[in-house]
Protein backbone atom coordinates (compact mmCIF):
# COMPACT_ATOMS: atom_id res chain seq x y z
CA UNK A 1 0.00 0.00 0.00
CA UNK A 2 2.86 2.37 0.85
CA UNK A 3 4.58 1.45 -2.39
CA UNK A 4 1.41 2.26 -4.36
CA UNK A 5 0.98 5.58 -2.57
CA UNK A 6 4.58 6.39 -3.37
CA UNK A 7 4.00 5.63 -7.01
CA UNK A 8 0.91 7.85 -7.00
CA UNK A 9 2.90 10.76 -5.60
CA UNK A 10 5.60 10.15 -8.19
CA UNK A 11 3.01 10.16 -11.00
CA UNK A 12 1.47 13.35 -9.64
CA UNK A 13 4.83 15.04 -9.49
CA UNK A 14 5.63 13.92 -13.04
CA UNK A 15 2.29 15.19 -14.37
CA UNK A 16 2.79 18.42 -12.44
CA UNK A 17 6.20 18.93 -14.03
CA UNK A 18 4.85 18.22 -17.52
CA UNK A 19 1.56 20.16 -17.33
CA UNK A 20 2.61 23.16 -15.22
CA UNK A 21 3.84 25.05 -18.21
CA UNK A 22 0.78 24.55 -20.53
CA UNK A 23 -2.21 24.14 -18.15
CA UNK A 24 -1.39 26.28 -15.16
CA UNK A 25 -1.16 25.36 -11.47
CA UNK A 26 -4.95 25.19 -10.75
CA UNK A 27 -5.64 22.78 -13.63
CA UNK A 28 -2.75 20.62 -12.52
CA UNK A 29 -4.19 20.43 -9.00
CA UNK A 30 -7.64 19.45 -10.36
CA UNK A 31 -6.16 16.73 -12.58
CA UNK A 32 -4.23 15.32 -9.63
CA UNK A 33 -7.35 15.28 -7.43
CA UNK A 34 -9.39 13.50 -10.12
CA UNK A 35 -6.63 10.95 -10.56
CA UNK A 36 -6.69 10.27 -6.81
CA UNK A 37 -10.48 9.70 -6.94
CA UNK A 38 -10.48 7.22 -9.85
CA UNK A 39 -8.89 3.83 -8.96
CA UNK A 40 -8.68 2.77 -12.62
CA UNK A 41 -6.47 5.69 -13.54
CA UNK A 42 -4.37 4.99 -10.46
CA UNK A 43 -3.85 1.39 -11.59
CA UNK A 44 -3.05 2.44 -15.15
CA UNK A 45 -0.62 5.13 -14.11
CA UNK A 46 1.09 3.08 -11.39
CA UNK A 47 1.54 -0.02 -13.57
CA UNK A 48 5.26 -0.77 -13.80
CA UNK A 49 6.93 -0.64 -17.20
CA UNK A 50 8.04 -3.68 -19.08
CA UNK A 51 11.60 -4.76 -18.49
CA UNK A 52 13.89 -4.94 -21.51
CA UNK A 53 16.74 -7.38 -21.58
CA UNK A 54 15.58 -9.32 -18.58
CA UNK A 55 18.04 -12.13 -19.43
CA UNK A 56 21.17 -9.88 -19.24
CA UNK A 57 24.17 -10.31 -17.07
CA UNK A 58 24.31 -9.69 -13.38
CA UNK A 59 26.73 -6.83 -13.61
CA UNK A 60 24.64 -4.84 -16.09
CA UNK A 61 23.78 -1.23 -15.32
CA UNK A 62 20.25 -0.33 -14.24
CA UNK A 63 18.37 1.94 -16.63
CA UNK A 64 16.17 4.82 -15.54
CA UNK A 65 12.70 3.72 -14.51
CA UNK A 66 9.62 4.92 -16.49
CA UNK A 67 5.94 4.19 -17.20
CA UNK A 68 4.61 2.60 -20.39
CA UNK A 69 1.58 4.36 -21.97
CA UNK A 70 0.27 3.06 -25.32
CA UNK A 71 3.49 1.10 -25.77
CA UNK A 72 5.69 4.18 -25.15
CA UNK A 73 7.48 4.95 -21.88
CA UNK A 74 6.83 8.25 -20.15
CA UNK A 75 10.53 9.02 -20.22
CA UNK A 76 10.47 8.88 -24.00
CA UNK A 77 7.25 10.95 -24.41
CA UNK A 78 7.24 14.61 -25.28
CA UNK A 79 5.29 17.23 -23.42
CA UNK A 80 2.55 17.41 -26.06
CA UNK A 81 2.02 13.62 -25.93
CA UNK A 82 1.68 13.73 -22.15
CA UNK A 83 -0.80 16.60 -22.38
CA UNK A 84 -2.87 14.72 -24.98
CA UNK A 85 -2.78 11.61 -22.84
CA UNK A 86 -3.90 13.58 -19.75
CA UNK A 87 -6.83 15.12 -21.69
CA UNK A 88 -7.83 11.72 -22.99
CA UNK A 89 -7.68 10.26 -19.50
CA UNK A 90 -9.90 13.05 -18.24
CA UNK A 91 -12.47 12.47 -21.01
CA UNK A 92 -12.50 8.74 -20.34
CA UNK A 93 -12.90 9.42 -16.63
CA UNK A 94 -15.93 11.68 -17.32
CA UNK A 95 -17.44 9.04 -19.60
CA UNK A 96 -16.91 6.35 -16.97
CA UNK A 97 -18.58 8.53 -14.36
CA UNK A 98 -21.58 9.08 -16.62
CA UNK A 99 -21.88 5.35 -17.24
CA UNK A 100 -21.53 4.66 -13.51
CA UNK A 101 -24.33 7.13 -12.76
CA UNK A 102 -26.46 5.60 -15.51
CA UNK A 103 -25.96 2.09 -14.12
CA UNK A 104 -26.76 3.31 -10.62
CA UNK A 105 -30.03 4.78 -11.94
CA UNK A 106 -30.84 1.50 -13.68
CA UNK A 107 -30.09 -0.39 -10.47
CA UNK A 108 -32.41 1.92 -8.53
CA UNK A 109 -35.16 1.45 -11.13
CA UNK A 110 -34.85 -2.32 -10.95
CA UNK A 111 -34.93 -2.20 -7.16
CA UNK A 112 -38.07 0.00 -7.22
CA UNK A 113 -39.70 -2.41 -9.69
CA UNK A 114 -38.83 -5.29 -7.39
CA UNK A 115 -40.26 -3.47 -4.36
CA UNK A 116 -43.48 -2.71 -6.28
CA UNK A 117 -43.90 -6.33 -7.37
CA UNK A 118 -43.21 -7.56 -3.82
CA UNK A 119 -45.80 -5.11 -2.45
CA UNK A 120 -48.33 -6.27 -5.06
CA UNK A 121 -47.64 -9.87 -4.12
CA UNK A 122 -48.21 -9.08 -0.44
CA UNK A 123 -51.49 -7.38 -1.37
CA UNK A 124 -52.56 -10.49 -3.30
CA UNK A 125 -51.68 -12.68 -0.34
CA UNK A 126 -53.69 -10.38 1.95
CA UNK A 127 -56.66 -10.61 -0.45
CA UNK A 128 -56.38 -14.40 -0.44
CA UNK A 129 -56.35 -14.43 3.37
CA UNK A 130 -59.42 -12.18 3.42
CA UNK A 131 -61.17 -14.50 0.99
CA UNK A 132 -60.31 -17.47 3.20
CA UNK A 133 -61.72 -15.65 6.22
CA UNK A 134 -64.93 -14.83 4.31
CA UNK A 135 -65.27 -18.47 3.27
CA UNK A 136 -64.81 -19.62 6.88
CA UNK A 137 -67.42 -17.11 8.10
CA UNK A 138 -69.86 -18.27 5.41
CA UNK A 139 -69.27 -21.89 6.44
CA UNK A 140 -69.97 -21.03 10.09
CA UNK A 141 -73.18 -19.22 9.12
CA UNK A 142 -74.17 -22.18 6.98
CA UNK A 143 -73.60 -24.59 9.88
CA UNK A 144 -75.80 -22.42 12.13
CA UNK A 145 -78.57 -22.40 9.49
CA UNK A 146 -78.30 -26.18 9.15
CA UNK A 147 -78.71 -26.55 12.92
CA UNK A 148 -81.81 -24.31 12.87
CA UNK A 149 -83.34 -26.31 10.02
CA UNK A 150 -82.58 -29.55 11.84
CA UNK A 151 -84.43 -28.27 14.92
CA UNK A 152 -87.40 -27.32 12.73
CA UNK A 153 -87.38 -30.75 11.10
CA UNK A 154 -87.31 -32.38 14.55
CA UNK A 155 -90.34 -30.37 15.64
CA UNK A 156 -92.20 -31.31 12.46
CA UNK A 157 -91.28 -34.96 12.98
CA UNK A 158 -92.56 -34.81 16.56
CA UNK A 159 -95.89 -33.31 15.44
CA UNK A 160 -96.16 -35.86 12.64
CA UNK A 161 -95.52 -38.72 15.05
CA UNK A 162 -98.18 -37.37 17.43
CA UNK A 163 -100.72 -37.20 14.59
CA UNK A 164 -99.85 -40.72 13.49
CA UNK A 165 -100.15 -42.05 17.04
CA UNK A 166 -103.58 -40.43 17.44
CA UNK A 167 -104.79 -41.89 14.14
CA UNK A 168 -103.44 -45.30 15.10
CA UNK A 169 -105.21 -45.17 18.46
CA UNK A 170 -108.50 -44.26 16.75
CA UNK A 171 -108.10 -47.05 14.21
CA UNK A 172 -107.25 -49.58 16.94
CA UNK A 173 -110.33 -48.55 18.90
CA UNK A 174 -112.53 -49.04 15.83
CA UNK A 175 -110.90 -52.39 15.11
CA UNK A 176 -111.41 -53.48 18.73
CA UNK A 177 -115.10 -52.61 18.54
CA UNK A 178 -115.45 -54.59 15.31
CA UNK A 179 -113.70 -57.58 16.88
CA UNK A 180 -116.01 -57.40 19.90
CA UNK A 181 -119.02 -57.43 17.58
CA UNK A 182 -117.65 -60.47 15.75
CA UNK A 183 -117.02 -62.30 19.04
CA UNK A 184 -120.59 -61.57 20.18
CA UNK A 185 -121.94 -62.90 16.89
CA UNK A 186 -119.84 -66.04 17.25
CA UNK A 187 -121.13 -66.63 20.79
CA UNK A 188 -124.69 -66.23 19.58
CA UNK A 189 -124.07 -68.78 16.82
CA UNK A 190 -122.66 -71.26 19.36
CA UNK A 191 -125.74 -70.78 21.53
CA UNK A 192 -127.97 -71.41 18.51
CA UNK A 193 -125.98 -74.55 17.74
CA UNK A 194 -126.54 -75.88 21.26
CA UNK A 195 -130.26 -75.14 20.99
CA UNK A 196 -130.38 -76.99 17.68
CA UNK A 197 -128.72 -80.03 19.23
CA UNK A 198 -131.25 -80.01 22.04
CA UNK A 199 -134.10 -79.74 19.57
CA UNK A 200 -132.63 -82.60 17.53
CA UNK A 201 -132.57 -84.79 20.63
CA UNK A 202 -136.18 -83.92 21.35
CA UNK A 203 -137.13 -84.68 17.77
CA UNK A 204 -135.27 -88.00 17.96
CA UNK A 205 -137.15 -88.99 21.08
CA UNK A 206 -140.41 -87.95 19.50
CA UNK A 207 -139.64 -89.93 16.36
CA UNK A 208 -138.78 -93.01 18.41
CA UNK A 209 -142.09 -92.73 20.20
CA UNK A 210 -143.85 -92.38 16.87
CA UNK A 211 -142.08 -95.47 15.58
CA UNK A 212 -143.09 -97.42 18.61
CA UNK A 213 -146.66 -96.28 18.15
CA UNK A 214 -146.59 -97.32 14.49
CA UNK A 215 -145.15 -100.69 15.35
CA UNK A 216 -147.79 -101.18 17.92
CA UNK A 217 -150.48 -100.29 15.37
CA UNK A 218 -149.04 -103.03 13.10
CA UNK A 219 -148.61 -100.81 10.10
CA UNK A 220 -145.33 -102.35 9.17
CA UNK A 221 -146.04 -102.36 5.47
CA UNK A 222 -147.14 -98.83 5.51
CA UNK A 223 -144.16 -98.03 7.69
CA UNK A 224 -141.90 -99.71 5.17
CA UNK A 225 -143.33 -97.74 2.31
CA UNK A 226 -143.23 -94.58 4.35
CA UNK A 227 -139.68 -95.39 5.33
CA UNK A 228 -138.70 -95.77 1.71
CA UNK A 229 -140.38 -92.53 0.84
CA UNK A 230 -138.79 -90.85 3.79
CA UNK A 231 -135.39 -92.24 2.88
CA UNK A 232 -135.80 -90.92 -0.65
CA UNK A 233 -137.00 -87.61 0.64
CA UNK A 234 -134.19 -87.59 3.16
CA UNK A 235 -131.61 -88.26 0.50
CA UNK A 236 -133.04 -85.57 -1.69
CA UNK A 237 -133.29 -83.13 1.16
CA UNK A 238 -129.82 -84.15 2.36
CA UNK A 239 -128.36 -83.34 -1.02
CA UNK A 240 -130.21 -80.03 -0.96
CA UNK A 241 -128.92 -79.35 2.54
CA UNK A 242 -125.37 -80.20 1.42
CA UNK A 243 -125.71 -77.86 -1.51
CA UNK A 244 -127.01 -75.12 0.75
CA UNK A 245 -124.21 -75.75 3.24
CA UNK A 246 -121.63 -75.63 0.47
CA UNK A 247 -123.15 -72.39 -0.74
CA UNK A 248 -123.06 -71.05 2.78
CA UNK A 249 -119.41 -72.10 3.18
CA UNK A 250 -118.46 -70.48 -0.13
CA UNK A 251 -120.37 -67.36 0.83
CA UNK A 252 -118.61 -67.32 4.20
CA UNK A 253 -115.23 -67.72 2.49
CA UNK A 254 -116.07 -64.92 0.09
CA UNK A 255 -117.24 -62.77 2.95
CA UNK A 256 -114.05 -63.50 4.88
CA UNK A 257 -111.92 -62.71 1.84
CA UNK A 258 -113.90 -59.56 1.30
CA UNK A 259 -113.48 -58.64 4.95
CA UNK A 260 -109.73 -59.32 4.71
CA UNK A 261 -109.40 -57.13 1.61
CA UNK A 262 -111.48 -54.41 3.26
CA UNK A 263 -109.29 -54.53 6.36
CA UNK A 264 -106.16 -54.42 4.19
CA UNK A 265 -107.47 -51.40 2.31
CA UNK A 266 -108.43 -49.91 5.65
CA UNK A 267 -104.84 -50.17 6.87
CA UNK A 268 -103.46 -48.79 3.59
CA UNK A 269 -105.80 -45.76 3.58
CA UNK A 270 -106.17 -45.38 7.34
CA UNK A 271 -105.59 -41.60 7.30
CA UNK A 272 -108.03 -40.85 4.45
CA UNK A 273 -110.84 -43.44 4.38
CA UNK A 274 -111.94 -43.89 8.01
CA UNK A 275 -115.56 -42.92 7.34
CA UNK A 276 -115.77 -45.13 4.25
CA UNK A 277 -114.35 -48.06 6.23
CA UNK A 278 -116.86 -47.54 9.02
CA UNK A 279 -119.71 -47.50 6.48
CA UNK A 280 -118.34 -50.68 4.87
CA UNK A 281 -118.20 -52.31 8.31
CA UNK A 282 -121.80 -51.29 8.92
CA UNK A 283 -122.79 -52.84 5.60
CA UNK A 284 -120.93 -55.99 6.57
CA UNK A 285 -122.80 -56.02 9.87
CA UNK A 286 -126.06 -55.76 7.98
CA UNK A 287 -124.94 -58.58 5.68
CA UNK A 288 -124.07 -60.69 8.70
CA UNK A 289 -127.46 -59.95 10.22
CA UNK A 290 -129.14 -60.92 6.98
CA UNK A 291 -127.08 -64.10 6.93
CA UNK A 292 -128.16 -64.79 10.49
CA UNK A 293 -131.79 -64.32 9.47
CA UNK A 294 -131.28 -66.69 6.57
CA UNK A 295 -129.62 -69.14 8.92
CA UNK A 296 -132.56 -68.89 11.31
CA UNK A 297 -134.96 -69.53 8.45
CA UNK A 298 -132.89 -72.48 7.35
CA UNK A 299 -132.83 -73.75 10.92
CA UNK A 300 -136.61 -73.51 11.04
CA UNK A 301 -136.81 -75.45 7.80
CA UNK A 302 -134.39 -78.00 9.16
CA UNK A 303 -136.43 -78.31 12.32
CA UNK A 304 -139.54 -78.97 10.28
CA UNK A 305 -137.64 -81.46 8.19
CA UNK A 306 -136.16 -83.19 11.26
CA UNK A 307 -139.66 -83.64 12.64
CA UNK A 308 -140.43 -85.73 9.60
CA UNK A 309 -137.08 -87.51 9.65
CA UNK A 310 -136.09 -90.17 12.16
CA UNK A 311 -133.73 -92.68 10.69
CA UNK A 312 -131.16 -90.36 9.08
CA UNK A 313 -130.45 -88.76 12.47
CA UNK A 314 -127.12 -90.48 12.76
CA UNK A 315 -126.12 -89.27 9.33
CA UNK A 316 -127.09 -85.78 10.35
CA UNK A 317 -124.92 -86.13 13.47
CA UNK A 318 -122.02 -87.23 11.28
CA UNK A 319 -122.60 -84.17 9.11
CA UNK A 320 -122.66 -82.06 12.26
CA UNK A 321 -119.27 -83.54 13.23
CA UNK A 322 -117.98 -82.65 9.78
CA UNK A 323 -119.31 -79.14 10.20
CA UNK A 324 -117.63 -78.94 13.61
CA UNK A 325 -114.33 -79.87 12.03
CA UNK A 326 -114.94 -77.17 9.44
CA UNK A 327 -115.67 -74.74 12.26
CA UNK A 328 -112.34 -75.73 13.81
CA UNK A 329 -110.65 -75.07 10.48
CA UNK A 330 -112.49 -71.77 10.39
CA UNK A 331 -111.02 -70.92 13.80
CA UNK A 332 -107.53 -71.75 12.51
CA UNK A 333 -108.17 -69.57 9.47
CA UNK A 334 -109.31 -66.81 11.76
CA UNK A 335 -106.10 -67.07 13.82
CA UNK A 336 -104.00 -66.99 10.65
CA UNK A 337 -106.02 -63.97 9.52
CA UNK A 338 -105.22 -62.21 12.80
CA UNK A 339 -101.51 -63.04 12.36
CA UNK A 340 -101.55 -61.67 8.83
CA UNK A 341 -103.25 -58.54 10.14
CA UNK A 342 -100.50 -58.01 12.69
CA UNK A 343 -97.84 -58.59 10.05
CA UNK A 344 -99.66 -56.18 7.77
CA UNK A 345 -99.67 -53.48 10.47
CA UNK A 346 -95.94 -54.01 11.07
CA UNK A 347 -95.18 -53.80 7.34
CA UNK A 348 -97.30 -50.66 6.99
CA UNK A 349 -95.51 -49.05 9.91
CA UNK A 350 -92.14 -49.89 8.38
CA UNK A 351 -93.34 -48.52 5.03
CA UNK A 352 -94.42 -45.25 6.65
CA UNK A 353 -91.09 -44.95 8.47
CA UNK A 354 -89.21 -45.55 5.22
CA UNK A 355 -91.35 -42.96 3.42
CA UNK A 356 -90.62 -40.43 6.13
CA UNK A 357 -86.89 -41.17 6.01
CA UNK A 358 -86.96 -40.86 2.22
CA UNK A 359 -88.59 -37.43 2.44
CA UNK A 360 -86.05 -36.27 5.02
CA UNK A 361 -83.16 -37.51 2.85
CA UNK A 362 -84.61 -35.79 -0.22
CA UNK A 363 -84.82 -32.50 1.70
CA UNK A 364 -81.23 -32.89 2.85
CA UNK A 365 -80.13 -33.72 -0.69
CA UNK A 366 -81.82 -30.59 -2.07
CA UNK A 367 -80.15 -28.44 0.59
CA UNK A 368 -76.75 -29.98 -0.12
CA UNK A 369 -77.23 -29.37 -3.87
CA UNK A 370 -78.11 -25.72 -3.25
CA UNK A 371 -75.07 -25.30 -0.99
CA UNK A 372 -72.85 -26.97 -3.59
CA UNK A 373 -74.13 -24.65 -6.36
CA UNK A 374 -73.59 -21.57 -4.18
CA UNK A 375 -70.03 -22.60 -3.24
CA UNK A 376 -69.32 -23.48 -6.87
CA UNK A 377 -70.42 -20.03 -8.07
CA UNK A 378 -68.35 -18.28 -5.41
CA UNK A 379 -65.29 -20.38 -6.17
CA UNK A 380 -65.62 -19.78 -9.94
CA UNK A 381 -65.81 -16.00 -9.44
CA UNK A 382 -62.78 -16.03 -7.11
CA UNK A 383 -60.77 -18.18 -9.57
CA UNK A 384 -61.60 -15.88 -12.50
CA UNK A 385 -60.55 -12.82 -10.52
CA UNK A 386 -57.27 -14.44 -9.43
CA UNK A 387 -56.59 -15.64 -13.00
CA UNK A 388 -56.99 -12.12 -14.36
CA UNK A 389 -54.72 -10.61 -11.70
CA UNK A 390 -52.04 -13.29 -12.07
CA UNK A 391 -52.08 -13.06 -15.88
CA UNK A 392 -51.78 -9.26 -15.74
CA UNK A 393 -48.86 -9.41 -13.29
CA UNK A 394 -47.06 -12.07 -15.32
CA UNK A 395 -47.43 -10.01 -18.52
CA UNK A 396 -46.06 -6.90 -16.77
CA UNK A 397 -43.11 -8.81 -15.34
CA UNK A 398 -42.36 -10.39 -18.74
CA UNK A 399 -42.36 -6.96 -20.40
CA UNK A 400 -40.05 -5.56 -17.72
CA UNK A 401 -37.72 -8.53 -18.05
CA UNK A 402 -37.59 -8.21 -21.85
CA UNK A 403 -36.85 -4.47 -21.59
CA UNK A 404 -34.07 -5.08 -19.07
CA UNK A 405 -32.49 -7.80 -21.22
CA UNK A 406 -32.55 -5.48 -24.28
CA UNK A 407 -31.04 -2.68 -22.22
CA UNK A 408 -28.35 -5.01 -20.92
CA UNK A 409 -27.44 -6.09 -24.44
CA UNK A 410 -27.20 -2.45 -25.52
CA UNK A 411 -24.95 -1.60 -22.58
CA UNK A 412 -22.77 -4.61 -23.28
CA UNK A 413 -22.36 -3.52 -26.89
CA UNK A 414 -21.56 0.03 -25.80
CA UNK A 415 -18.95 -1.20 -23.33
CA UNK A 416 -17.29 -3.36 -25.93
CA UNK A 417 -17.16 -0.37 -28.31
CA UNK A 418 -15.72 1.87 -25.57
CA UNK A 419 -13.07 -0.67 -24.70
CA UNK A 420 -12.17 -1.15 -28.34
CA UNK A 421 -11.93 2.61 -28.93
CA UNK A 422 -10.00 3.44 -25.75
CA UNK A 423 -7.06 1.11 -26.56
CA UNK A 424 -6.06 0.93 -22.91
CA UNK A 425 -3.53 -1.36 -21.34
CA UNK A 426 -4.67 -5.05 -21.26
CA UNK A 427 -4.46 -5.15 -17.46
CA UNK A 428 -6.61 -2.04 -17.13
CA UNK A 429 -9.13 -3.41 -19.61
CA UNK A 430 -9.20 -6.68 -17.70
CA UNK A 431 -9.88 -4.81 -14.47
CA UNK A 432 -12.63 -2.78 -16.10
CA UNK A 433 -14.16 -5.94 -17.53
CA UNK A 434 -14.07 -7.53 -14.09
CA UNK A 435 -15.89 -4.55 -12.60
CA UNK A 436 -18.46 -4.65 -15.37
CA UNK A 437 -18.90 -8.37 -14.91
CA UNK A 438 -19.50 -7.84 -11.18
CA UNK A 439 -22.05 -5.13 -11.97
CA UNK A 440 -23.73 -7.34 -14.55
CA UNK A 441 -23.68 -10.24 -12.09
CA UNK A 442 -25.56 -8.12 -9.55
CA UNK A 443 -28.12 -7.18 -12.18
CA UNK A 444 -28.40 -10.81 -13.25
CA UNK A 445 -29.10 -11.81 -9.64
CA UNK A 446 -31.81 -9.13 -9.51
CA UNK A 447 -33.28 -10.49 -12.75
CA UNK A 448 -33.15 -14.03 -11.36
CA UNK A 449 -34.93 -12.85 -8.22
CA UNK A 450 -37.64 -11.30 -10.37
CA UNK A 451 -37.91 -14.50 -12.42
CA UNK A 452 -38.13 -16.51 -9.22
CA UNK A 453 -40.87 -14.21 -7.90
CA UNK A 454 -42.77 -14.56 -11.19
CA UNK A 455 -42.38 -18.35 -11.08
CA UNK A 456 -43.64 -18.41 -7.49
CA UNK A 457 -46.75 -16.41 -8.42
CA UNK A 458 -47.41 -18.69 -11.42
CA UNK A 459 -46.90 -21.79 -9.29
CA UNK A 460 -49.33 -20.50 -6.66
CA UNK A 461 -51.85 -19.82 -9.42
CA UNK A 462 -51.47 -23.32 -10.89
CA UNK A 463 -51.67 -24.93 -7.43
CA UNK A 464 -54.90 -23.03 -6.82
CA UNK A 465 -56.27 -24.37 -10.10
CA UNK A 466 -55.32 -27.93 -9.11
CA UNK A 467 -57.04 -27.62 -5.72
CA UNK A 468 -60.09 -26.18 -7.46
CA UNK A 469 -60.24 -29.14 -9.86
CA UNK A 470 -59.84 -31.51 -6.92
CA UNK A 471 -62.80 -29.88 -5.16
CA UNK A 472 -64.85 -30.19 -8.35
CA UNK A 473 -64.07 -33.91 -8.53
CA UNK A 474 -64.90 -34.28 -4.82
CA UNK A 475 -68.35 -32.73 -5.30
CA UNK A 476 -68.97 -34.62 -8.55
CA UNK A 477 -69.01 -31.57 -10.85
CA UNK A 478 -67.50 -32.21 -14.33
CA UNK A 479 -65.08 -29.66 -15.81
CA UNK A 480 -67.30 -29.20 -18.90
CA UNK A 481 -70.01 -27.48 -16.81
CA UNK A 482 -67.70 -24.60 -15.76
CA UNK A 483 -68.29 -22.53 -18.90
CA UNK A 484 -64.58 -21.58 -19.20
CA UNK A 485 -61.18 -23.23 -19.57
CA UNK A 486 -58.77 -22.77 -16.60
CA UNK A 487 -55.61 -20.89 -17.66
CA UNK A 488 -52.31 -22.67 -16.96
CA UNK A 489 -49.83 -19.75 -16.74
CA UNK A 490 -46.55 -20.08 -18.70
CA UNK A 491 -43.58 -17.68 -18.99
CA UNK A 492 -41.23 -17.46 -21.95
CA UNK A 493 -42.75 -20.45 -23.73
CA UNK A 494 -41.96 -22.80 -20.81
CA UNK A 495 -44.54 -23.89 -18.26
CA UNK A 496 -43.81 -22.48 -14.81
CA UNK A 497 -44.68 -24.15 -11.55
CA UNK A 498 -43.95 -27.77 -12.38
CA UNK A 499 -41.81 -28.27 -9.27
CA UNK A 500 -42.92 -29.27 -5.79
CA UNK A 501 -45.40 -26.96 -4.10
CA UNK A 502 -43.05 -26.12 -1.24
CA UNK A 503 -40.29 -24.98 -3.64
CA UNK A 504 -42.10 -21.92 -4.92
CA UNK A 505 -45.30 -21.28 -3.02
CA UNK A 506 -43.97 -21.12 0.54
CA UNK A 507 -43.25 -17.69 1.99
CA UNK A 508 -39.62 -16.83 2.51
Amino acid sequence: MRHRCGKITEVESEIYKISSVSLGPLAVVQVAAEIRKDPILIRVLTYPPKKKGGAGGKGGKKKAEGYVIDGVSTTEMTREQLEVFAHRLREEMEREREERNFFQLERDKIRTFWEITRQQLEECQAELRNKDREIEEDEEKHQVEIKVYKQKVKHLMYEHQNNLSELKVESMVGLKLAQDDYTEQELELLKDKKNLKAKLLEQELASEEDIKALRMSKFEKRLHSVRNELSLNYRMELTEVEERKNKQISELMKNHEKAFSDIKNYYNDITLNNLALISSLKEQMEDVKRQEERMEKQLRDVQTENKRLAEPLKRAEAEVAVLERKMGNYGKDKVSLANTKTRLTICQKELEDLKWENEVLQLRFKKVEEERDELHNRFVSAILELQQKAALKSVLLEKKLAALTDLLEQKDAQMSEVLAASQLDPVATANMKQRLEELLGGKNTAIQDLQYELARVCKAHNDLLQTYEGKLQQYGVPKEELGFTPLQVSVGGARIGRGPAGLVTTNR
